[in-house]
């Protein structure tokens, strides 16, 4: 039976191990210093690992394979020493093999109500996170999440809340959050995503904050390029964090 399923491009590949944090079935794991799909049995094929690879070395592809058995990797989870998948996990649906959600905790769609907390860093040294959301990977959210409906987005650079220490305050209060590095990741996944969400979500205002370095930039590229694609005008600011952590 042809079914969505992880494909590991060793030529690519280096051995990060960046994708085996990822998958929550532990269907991968490195043996002789490259990625390998250890059982085709153990891949639901929602590809929550494609993001994370740092030499865009995983794909998802259709091919004849076994059935996901979610009774079999968690017993294969048990050997391993990992929590077992939650009940019911879902593989990811044949027409979309980029889809997010279905089993993997990183990819579980949460939104929160932090309206009323206080986020002043400076004078309260239990100052209450302002991510209203879950997941924040661009890789991950799908355009229809709930927190994006509406939504004043900010899309931040990976580096830029380490950067920036009033990141919270100074942001990402009221606002729905997607992260990514277009250095490392894939920069037309992002348009392709960003424009599903401009398209779908009906977005407010978008605010773009990145790293002063070059690489950083390619957010204002993939944002432009979406909203060309889109054909949606949404009003955008761009704001610079140099690597001292200072707004430019």
């Amino acid at each position: 039976m042809k079914r969505d399923i992880v494909l590991i491009d060793e030529e690519k590949c280096n051995g990060c191990g960046d994708c085996i944090n990822n998958c929550a079935e532990g269907a991968i794991e490195i043996i002789d210093g490259k990625a390998k799909l250890i059982n085709e049995i153990y891949c639901d094929g929602l590809g929550a690992c494609l993001g994370h690879c740092p030499q865009d070395a995983i794909s998802i592809e259709q091919r004849d394979a076994p059935d996901f058995d979610e009774e079999a990797v968690n017993g294969h989870l048990a050997n391993i020493g990992r929590e077992p998948l939650n009940a019911g996990h879902q593989p990811a649906p044949q027409s979309k093999p980029h889809a997010a959600g279905g089993g993997c905790p990183s990819a579980r769609v949460i939104q929160r109500d932090v309206s009323a907390q206080c986020c002043d860093v400076s004078s309260n040294e239990n100052a209450q996170s302002m991510l209203a959301q879950w997941p924040v990977q661009l890789t991950l959210i799908p355009p229809t999440a709930p927190f994006l409906q509406n939504a004043d987005l900010l899309i931040a650079a990976d580096c830029a809340p380490f950067a920036y220490p009033r990141f919270h305050e100074k942001f990402l209060k009221g606002k729905a959050l997607v992260i990514g590095c277009p250095k490392l990741d894939d920069l037309d996944f992002y348009i392709e995503k960003l424009t599903n969400i401009f398209t779908q979500a009906n977005i407010k205002s978008i605010t773009i904050a990145h790293m002063e370095v070059p690489c950083c930039f390619g957010l204002n590229h993939a944002v432009d390029q979406a909203l060309e694609s889109s054909k949606i005008k949404i009003p955008v600011e761009e704001i610079t964090i140099g690597i001292e952590g200072e707004i430019k």
